[in-house]
């Protein structure tokens, strides 16, 4: 009952904060506050207090801001392409190496400016704003919040699973599946006209399945991930042109989107990033759900012939010379 209790009022902090963000973009007319992945970030770190992105609150606030600031510089001199992606998304992974960071929704931050095509620079400082915030409200709710020391077996092991996920990558050639990945979805983006089949937590969400194969998570039941970001995108969209960036309009997508991953028994924190993209779309209408959800059906196949190929190299460590090799894709722990 207590830990149940204490879920359901970190949840209620997290749409309460993410309303607060948004009623601050409504009055201020900044509504780059609204940085989609402060929705996952939040709702990690508050439901999972102790877990690794809240290990580094100060990463936390630096990482993103230095990958938006990468991404509205490469957006300012570079149109919009699947190569400008795919150079702000190996820049990004660049920084989070280089300052050892495990928050991966950074990325995030540096391919969004290109796909809105982004050019002030309020929006670093909007970001940074918001993640100030963030790590106030988290730092707050270590200390006054509920205490829960001896989860239960299955909390632990899914706590551990998480931290997997959001841990540096063993594959030492995953960052090239990854940039595969999306400078091909990019250039169906360029050319089609729908920026958002590569939509950027989508490339977070590629980030942790060609990182992390190993980790089962919510790619143990693949079909459903594109059931769920359709859904939390069209919730995002419903909401968008009803009630608008308010803090209704936000409270109601945070609500229905936590509630859709509570049905599926997922922890996808991207997902709940996709519906409040909605609200940073100009002209949103119903290609928006729909291009999410080929580019996250486009994500499983490719997540499908990676494994594949793993799976094929294990069984064939031998090179074309006779000569055993190691295998590229062996993770060693």
């Amino acid at each position: 009952m207590k830990r149940n209790t204490a879920k359901f009022v970190a949840e209620a902090l997290v749409v309460i904060y993410m309303g607060s963000v948004a009623y601050a973009a409504h009055i201020s007319g900044i509504y780059l506050l609204l940085f989609p992945e402060l929705a996952a970030l939040s709702h990690d770190v508050i439901t999972r207090p102790r877990g690794k992105w809240a290990s580094q609150p100060w990463r936390m606030i630096l990482t993103p801001t230095l990958t938006a600031t990468l991404g509205l510089f490469v957006s300012r001199h570079v149109s919009y392409g699947a190569i400008a992606l795919a150079a702000v998304a190996l820049g990004s992974l660049l920084v989070i190496k280089l300052l050892r960071s495990a928050i991966a929704p950074a990325i995030s931050a540096g391919v969004l400016p290109i796909v809105l095509d982004e050019r002030s620079w309020v929006y670093p400082a909007a970001i940074f704003g918001g993640l100030v915030g963030l790590v106030a409200l988290l730092l707050l709710w270590r200390r006054y919040g509920p205490r829960m020391d001896y989860p239960s077996t299955n909390e632990a092991q899914h706590s551990r699973l998480v931290d997997a996920l959001e841990t540096e990558s063993h594959d030492r050639f995953w960052v090239i599946a990854l940039l595969a990945f999306v400078l091909v979805l990019g250039l169906f983006a360029e050319h089609t006209g729908l920026r958002f089949l590569l939509f950027p937590p989508l490339v977070v969400m590629a980030y942790e399945v060609f990182g992390h194969p190993e980790v089962p998570g919510w790619m143990a039941r693949p079909a459903l991930f594109p059931l769920v970001c359709f859904l939390t995108g069209s919730i995002g969209l419903f909401a968008r042109l009803t009630l608008h960036a308010t803090f209704s309009g936000v409270a109601l997508t945070m609500i229905c989107s936590v509630g859709i991953l509570r049905a599926f028994k997922v922890h996808m924190p991207p997902a709940l990033a996709i519906g409040i993209l909605a609200f940073l779309i100009k002209t949103p209408n119903f290609w928006y759900p729909i291009s999410v959800g080929l580019g996250t059906v486009a994500l499983v196949v490719c997540f499908w012939v990676h494994r594949y190929l793993q799976s094929h190299l294990r069984r064939n460590p031998t090179s074309e010379s006779g000569y055993p090799h190691r295998n590229p894709l062996r993770f060693d722990h």
